[in-house]
């Protein structure tokens, strides 16, 4: 009787070998549970190092979560990096298919940088509270209004500390095989500060990551960085055309990377 217990955990690699939702959920949870663990380890570094909230504590971050891809089976075939500014503030904009983007983002992730988030996530236990020492500016996408003096906010903090700050300019999460229409918060703040954007592109997750199919198989996901979009002499006229600039660009390099990462996964899966 004192052995039963041992019976689950022996099925676990014979479920990792022979059921593809129960590799997906085993995947999913690990991701979730180990992430949050590396938040625990990062809190108080962050805290011992820089005294609280500093966006120069995303550099511990960074390293700790960088080698999280190998535990699930993932690599980043990423390009572009010298269109990566090393001076000065400037604004990235990335599409956002799930919570494993930040893989990538963590992947090139440039010094003094940090990102906007939904205020939801400052709540997700560990991890909310590592990303806030992370200086993560935190938005209600639902209140209109305070998401803008936020973003106001931001522009100003950009300039003044000279940071530089990632947003998913489709405002939530997207596996549609397509980028979804983009809001304007990130071309207002990137307007505001007169600041270049940078556009980065992830090739679709879905040779590897379905999430209503329930899988997650191992795979290579592209990552691209395009050259930067100046914002200098624009104002909140220009934002439209900006924002739709930079639509075409992405959803073009998001089609082709994505067909080159098809062949890739496709390849590696035989």
């Amino acid at each position: 009787m004192e052995t039963l217990w041992i019976l689950p955990l022996m099925l676990i690699p014979v479920l990792l070998f022979t059921s593809s939702t129960f590799v997906f959920y085993f995947k999913k949870c690990f991701y979730v549970a180990w992430m949050m663990i590396l938040a625990m380890i990062a809190i108080p570094i962050c805290i011992l190092k820089s005294g609280g909230r500093d966006v120069e504590n995303m550099r511990i971050i960074r390293f700790l979560v960088w080698h999280v891809k190998y535990l699930l089976g993932l690599r980043f075939d990423v390009s572009g990096l010298q269109n990566l500014p090393t001076e000065g503030p400037y604004v990235i904009i990335s599409n956002h298919q799930s919570s494993l983007d930040v893989l990538g983002l963590m992947e090139i992730l440039p010094d003094r940088c940090t990102s906007i988030a939904k205020k939801e996530l400052v709540y997700a236990g560990t991890v909310g509270i590592v990303c806030w020492l992370g200086g993560i500016i935190f938005i209600n996408r639902k209140k209109t209004d305070t998401a803008k003096s936020i973003m106001a906010g931001a522009a100003r903090t950009m300039l003044d500390k000279q940071i530089r700050l990632w947003v998913f300019p489709e405002g939530t999460r997207n596996q549609k095989g397509d980028l979804l229409p983009f809001k304007k918060g990130a071309f207002h703040l990137a307007v505001q500060g007169q600041v270049p954007i940078i556009p980065v592109v992830f090739s679709s997750y879905s040779n590897f990551y379905l999430r209503k199919e329930k899988q997650f198989r191992s795979g290579t996901i592209n990552l691209k960085i395009l050259p930067k979009i100046e914002t200098k002499g624009m104002t909140t006229d220009d934002i439209s055309a900006l924002s739709d600039k930079s639509y075409k660009i992405m959803r073009s390099a998001f089609m082709e990377i994505s067909d080159k990462a098809a062949h890739s996964n496709g390849a590696s899966s035989h």
